[in-house]
């Protein structure tokens, strides 16, 4: 909750930063670049550089460079140190995904496919509580002294990590050395394409939306109910799509995920406003519900069953995804029409299924390697 809280809360204070600052609009998308690019870019070597460290210290030291971070950018010292801060707040946030889901994935073992979608889950939360504190804030209290609360929220996390994650935490039944030799990673490639496409569509989606509901209403309440109403939803299918990826497989999970994705989306723009608004819910459950059936499969596919580097290279991938999809799709709607780019960002999740069928012999030699004794 607090990092992707940390993440998203910037998006409150871009608008303080550009009043603030004189910045142009490429200016600012530089600014939450620091911070946005730092996190994405350290996945893999900020995980390596901590390898060492145990589950507790490391998520501890991670969460209070984080906090720092947000307690420099609070510091009266001009733009310098509004950057210096966010970079440092990005580098404490980069460690956070793959260390803490490698910490789930030890604790259940062969079950975190649940656990790891409530993890996902929680990020959520923590993007729609985070920015909402600030915006409430920001009209009565000036911004330095807000992102120096947010910052000191930080501290308060950290030295909860450190009283709550046990010393040694529980770790379930561990592989013998020849199963996990018949982890050799095979498919990984092909799961990280899956995950960019998937975020790829996600976030294409998400810049046309408010427009979409613009047009059909006019009213800057019903685009927020709209939205309110999707990223419900997608709460929800964070939480509710591990297990479905558990019980229904991973490769039938994806395919039916998205394919209501790529209907539902089509549908939007046909339906009348009420419609519309009553399916939303319904497409924020399967856009984001793929997510977490992915991130579930990290384990089973990581390169030399080294999970934890795994859980970087991914995190890397959707998170690289994510930036560049908006830009891609921005520019086709803007050589044709709005429509046309939600079409592409449709089409985006019908390549997926192929895709997943693709994934799927590779998942079931693996459960036969898996399943046959060393010879």
């Amino acid at each position: 909750m607090l990092h992707d809280g940390y993440t998203d809360q910037l998006y409150a204070l871009l608008p303080v930063w550009q009043s603030q600052f004189g910045l142009s609009y490429a200016g600012l998308a530089v600014v939450r670049a620091l911070y946005y690019g730092t996190m994405g870019g350290l996945q893999v070597p900020g995980n390596k550089r901590i390898a060492g460290l145990g589950p507790r210290v490391a998520l501890a030291l991670a969460t209070f460079l984080a906090a720092a971070g947000f307690l420099v950018t609070a510091l009266p010292f001009g733009f310098p140190c509004l950057c210096i801060g966010l970079v440092l707040g990005g580098i404490g946030s980069s460690v956070q995904h793959p260390r803490a889901s490698l910490l789930v994935t030890n604790t259940y073992g062969s079950g975190s496919r649940g656990p790891l979608g409530i993890y996902n889950f929680t990020g959520d939360l923590g993007k729609a509580v985070f920015p909402a504190v600030v915006a409430l804030l920001l009209p009565v209290v000036a911004w330095r002294p807000v992102v120096g609360i947010m910052g000191f929220v930080g501290l308060v996390v950290a030295l909860a990590l450190l009283a709550l994650v046990p010393r040694q935490p529980f770790l379930a039944p561990v592989e013998d050395k020849s199963t996990a030799r018949k982890r050799r990673g095979e498919g990984f490639g092909l799961l990280l394409t899956i995950g960019a496409l998937d975020t790829a569509t996600r976030m294409g989606y998400l810049l046309f939306l408010p427009f979409l509901l613009h047009s059909r209403s006019r009213s800057g309440a019903v685009v927020g109910l709209g939205l309110a109403l999707l990223f419900i939803g997608g709460a929800l299918g964070k939480a509710a799509c591990g297990w479905l990826g558990q019980y229904m497989g991973v490769v039938w999970s994806v395919i039916v995920t998205e394919a209501a994705t790529a209907l539902l989306m089509a549908a939007t723009l046909i339906l009348p406003l009420a419609p519309m608004l009553a399916v939303l819910p319904l497409l924020g459950i399967v856009l984001n519900g793929t997510s977490s059936v992915l991130y579930g499969t990290v384990p089973d596919l990581a390169p030399k069953g080294d999970i934890g580097h795994g859980f970087a290279m991914f995190y890397t991938g959707v998170i690289g995804a994510g930036g560049l999809a908006p830009i891609a799709y921005g520019a086709i709607a803007d050589h044709s029409t709005r429509n046309v780019g939600i079409l592409a960002a449709t089409m985006t999740a019908v390549v997926i299924i192929p895709l997943a069928l693709a994934l799927r012999p590779i998942l079931e030699n693996q459960r036969g390697a898996l399943a046959q004794p060393e010879q």
